[in-house]
């Protein structure tokens, strides 16, 4: 087992990554402050590991909420039933909550715990590759609005991330290709040794082979939890996480959520911004080129949706977190393993990027 910090001073959790941790009761004691423990998980997920979980929390109060599955129900009104089950359960200011499955679940559950009774505890159990390598680690929470994505929620951090990669076994090819974009991403912002380790492995992670895994889910853990220590909330260079999502984000607003999966979205934001990134004469078209190859060996999509326009790309960026003071802020490439967040750069060449691929 790897166990790695998230140093946030007093408010400092462990992650654990290995292989058959959801029958170890003593990695997630030490984090249920109170009595009560309410598990959130979805009618895809529950199936599976909903009665494995419930064990690893014997002798407390334990409840559950079941949601549909799917990012077309990462919103309020199925949020208000995690306070409902809270509510009817009579949980206490103590609870812990736990967030078992997916980034829909583990933002939802984290909104509710920041929420509930003014703030309570939660503990992170996510069971996709996107999850474990990215949304269950620092503390971002929230819900969807027909209008942007995430744009209703709170910072709050859990107590602990409990990463079982066996949970993998079970998970989709697309939902693991989906997953791989985000681990992809921590080797084009800050990590490029990480980039071209990726480019050499990524067919044994295609295959799910558990060694490849830990390696790809500890190094990316570790490349946010440096990010997160540094810029808790989002104030400066935990920007940088965001590369692609910006594009990715308009995506999947237009095509409804959950048509296309937060991953797949990210790719091809991803393919935008370095697209852009190399008409500012900052990397290479060759980078381009082998970022995008690199792309579709994970099997993920490079392309923007089929009859979105430019102008309705502009539009659903125009109402993005990232835009500030009325500029939209990109996070674009200065170099292969280096990100920034900026304004600064010219209307034509971000018209051209959005021409080039939309067309």
């Amino acid at each position: 087992m790897k166990t790695l910090t998230v140093d946030l001073g007093a408010r400092s959790y462990p992650i654990f990554i290995g292989q058959n941790l959801l029958t170890d009761p003593s990695l997630v004691a030490p984090h249920v402050k109170g009595k009560q423990v309410m598990i959130v998980t979805n009618d895809t997920v529950a199936p599976l590991y909903l009665a494995k979980v419930k064990k690893l929390f014997a002798g407390y109060q334990v409840d559950e909420v079941i949601l549909p599955d799917g990012e077309e129900y990462k919103n309020l009104e199925h949020l208000n039933l995690i306070f409902d089950a809270l509510l009817q359960k009579r949980h206490n200011r103590t609870t812990t909550l736990v967030a078992l499955g997916g980034g829909v679940v583990g933002d939802m559950t984290g909104f509710a715990a920041a929420s509930y009774q003014r703030g309570v505890e939660f503990i992170q159990i996510p069971t996709t590759l996107l999850s474990q390598v990215d949304s269950s680690v620092g503390g971002k929470t929230g819900v969807n609005h027909a209008l942007g994505k995430n744009m209703i929620g709170a910072f709050h951090q859990p107590n602990c991330v409990l990463i079982d990669v066996n949970s993998l076994n079970t998970l989709p090819q697309n939902e693991l290709a989906a997953g791989l974009a985000e681990v992809i991403k921590y080797g084009l912002i800050c990590d490029l040794p990480f980039y071209h380790w990726l480019d050499e492995n990524i067919e044994s992670l295609n295959a799910k082979q558990t060694d490849a895994l830990i390696y790809a889910i500890e190094t990316s853990c570790l490349n946010k939890a440096k990010v997160v220590a540094l810029d808790e909330r989002e104030g400066g260079i935990r920007a940088i996480l965001n590369l692609g999502h910006t594009f990715g984000h308009a995506i999947e607003t237009d095509q409804g959520y959950g048509n296309w999966l937060h991953g797949e979205a990210v790719a091809t934001g991803m393919l935008m911004a370095a697209d852009l990134s190399a008409r500012l004469g900052w990397i290479g078209e060759k980078d381009v080129q082998h970022i995008e190859a690199l792309l579709l060996k994970a099997h993920l999509p490079v392309k923007c949706p089929q009859g979105m326009s430019a102008d309705r790309f502009k539009d659903l960026m125009a109402v993005d977190k990232k835009v500030l003071d009325g500029k939209l802020r990109l996070v674009l490439l200065r170099a292969m393993g280096e990100a920034i967040t900026t304004s600064d750069f010219a209307l034509e060449h971000f018209e051209a990027t959005l021409t080039h691929l939309t067309n």
